[in-house]
């Protein structure tokens, strides 16, 4: 009885399925990461908080001795600012500025529509430290929007220091470097307007990225990011926070806020 024996395999086949391994090699050795890094200038207040620390909740219940705010960027484009008021929002902060490579083309209609519906409002400086100095940036944020006037209705510029959409999350600073960077910008915003300007960030960031530094919280409020019903724990020389980020997913505007306080503790911050 004859056996079937099954023939030679086809050198084409071979060719080609070693083809399809080497494209799928290829593939998968190109980091994931490299498709998510956004466009320079693209950065905002707290674009990285919900993808390194969560987000839990938001606070459960209104507190009267609190003050509802907002933050607004270019992401946000022009902004109803006369529905954020009838809903309670009464501050805002606006981005001016990035690095010193970027300008928001909507700052004037964030900035000026906020105050011109009633709110008390601000400018904050989205911080690249691995791009120029502290001074620098300082000096490019100020003559930029990021000045202050004791008017009653101007709250002191905001430094955003947080991970680093761009590459490493510390810029590639050390954290002695990291905290010699900050000074450098708080001391040039202080010298250029006069106030101390606000911090933003987030624990986990400060504490990997400046080694958990407490000798700004004597002059300096502090703006705490974190999408939690509490504002949890706070860098290191701070025992109560100003400002706290709750969440990045609010009505009308993403980015929703609580001023630690009623709304003549916002005037005081704004009269200095």
């Amino acid at each position: 009885m004859p056996v079937h024996r099954p023939g030679p395999v086809r050198p084409r086949r071979v060719l080609l399925a070693g083809l399809l391994l080497a494209a799928l090699s290829l593939v998968l050795a190109v980091p994931a990461s490299a498709a998510d890094i956004p466009a320079r200038g693209s950065a905002r207040m707290g674009m990285g908080v919900a993808a390194h620390d969560g987000s839990g909740g938001t606070p459960s219940s209104a507190d009267a001795t609190q003050t509802e705010g907002v933050d607004v960027s270019g992401h946000q484009g022009n902004v109803a600012w006369s529905t954020l008021w009838s809903s309670g929002v009464r501050w805002a902060y606006t981005k001016a500025t990035e690095g010193t490579y970027y300008t928001n083309p909507y700052f004037t209609q964030q900035y000026n529509g906020s105050y011109n519906v009633g709110m008390i409002r601000g400018a904050y400086h989205f911080a690249t430290p691995d791009t120029t100095s502290g001074a620098t940036q300082a000096n490019y944020f100020v003559d930029h929007g990021g000045g202050w006037s004791r008017d009653g209705k101007t709250l002191p510029g905001v430094l955003d220091i947080e991970w680093n959409p761009y590459g490493a999350a510390c810029y590639g600073k050390s954290a002695s470097g990291m905290v010699s960077w900050i000074a450098d910008f708080l001391n040039t915003y202080r010298a250029r307007t006069g106030r101390d300007a606000v911090i933003y960030t987030a624990t986990s960031w400060w504490s990997d990225c400046t080694g958990n530094y407490g000798g700004f919280a004597s002059s300096n409020p502090l703006w705490i990011a974190r999408y939690a019903s509490t504002a949890g724990t706070l860098p290191a020389g701070w025992g109560y926070y100003t400002m706290w980020q709750y969440t990045s997913s609010g009505p009308t505007v993403g980015d929703h806020d609580k001023f630690n306080g009623a709304l003549d503790r916002v005037q005081a911050l704004a009269n200095g």
